[in-house]
């Protein structure tokens, strides 16, 4: 069974063809995997309009490679998958008219998929966590879930901005471009390590950035601070807070795995003191590869393909949807125990 995914939730469009091996450990082969990222000017974040114009022009060019890699054709596809959201209205809805179309045409089942499920089932997926507490991070979410009762259930989530959001505004503010994180912990790599004071806010198992966001911004107006120690003091903070917040995540549903999926999980500081905050509570981690860490359609194929298998059957072309504010834990989960 070949299932198409399409990715348009944000800057990327991808789309990629995933093999069915689900008789085989539950697994799928990524036959192909293309993606074109809309880049936003210096010192600008991601304009939903022209996001989604670059993701009309790019589409048709990305499909095409992404069958020309996995060597077959759209007749062969049993499954077309799309991000149905979270994520920004004017980017879901051009995936969503082309995923549409094809299904149309090709007389194909179609499947909406959630995008954060997508981060969680191919980490999953690859790194062969069987039942983690995991920790999403991304322009988009923060926050730790565990699956019950046919659902992930929310266990800690920001209360303002995500760790995302505060590491591109921070850019933007600095003159980087979105997305930032690569930069930003370039930087903090470069600092000889003088930590510089910033709000720390944990509230129960939540945690609140867009305080030390503010007090990140105002310390690059002072010249004694190098910019490089700013990076690595605001890093060092939010990622305290968050995993403060999965130590007490731990202890409370006594999981013994911890998984880490979504952009920020390319952050090696992040996962290597979640690694050390783990350790402490005799849980082992998984950490999604930094190549499928970011937005990418074989988490939408994968998870189309759960959903799909599980349920038989997918959804006509006038029920199809787009929702900018899908959360996680509205979604149930049929294939999960």
């Amino acid at each position: 069974m070949l299932c198409l995914g399409i990715e348009s939730t944000a800057h990327t469009f991808g789309c990629s063809i995933l093999e069915s091996s689900l008789s085989n450990g539950n697994r799928g082969k990524i036959l192909s995997d293309i993606r074109n990222q809309y880049r936003a000017p210096e010192g600008s974040g991601i304009h939903p309009r022209e996001a989604s114009r670059h993701h009309a022009q790019t589409a048709s060019s990305v499909l095409k490679q992404s069958l020309e890699k996995a060597k077959t054709r759209m007749k062969e596809v049993d499954i077309i998958a799309y991000s149905a959201g979270p994520g920004l209205g004017p980017c879901l809805r051009v995936g969503a008219v082309i995923a549409r179309a094809l299904a149309a045409f090709y007389n194909k089942p179609l499947v909406p998929v959630n995008h954060a499920l997508g981060h969680i089932e191919l980490g999953a997926m690859i790194t062969g966590a069987s039942d983690p507490l995991v920790l999403l991070v991304s322009g988009g979410h923060t926050m730790l879930v565990a699956f019950s009762e046919k659902r992930w259930r929310v266990f800690g989530e920001t209360l303002d901005i995500t760790i995302g959001q505060l590491i591109d505004q921070f850019g933007r503010a600095i003159g980087f471009a979105s997305p930032c994180g690569g930069r930003i912990e370039q930087l903090a790599s470069q600092s000889s390590q003088n930590y510089l004071r910033l709000p720390y806010v944990v509230k129960g198992n939540d945690v609140s950035l867009s305080g030390l966001l503010t007090a990140a911004i105002k310390l690059t107006s002072e010249p004694r601070n190098a910019l490089s120690d700013i990076c690595y003091s605001m890093q060092e903070t939010a990622f305290a807070m968050i995993t403060e917040s999965v130590e007490r995540a731990i202890s409370f549903t006594g999981k013994r795995e911890v998984m880490i999926v979504g952009g920020v999980a390319a952050n090696k500081r992040l996962v290597e003191m979640l690694g050390s905050a783990s350790e402490r509570f005799d849980a082992k981690l998984f950490s999604c590869p930094i190549n499928f860490a970011g937005d990418n359609a074989v988490q939408i194929a994968w998870t189309g393909m759960l959903e799909y298998t599980t349920n038989k059957h997918g959804i006509s072309i006038e029920n199809s949807f787009t929702y900018q504010s899908w959360r996680l834990d509205t979604v149930e989960v049929r294939w999960r125990k």
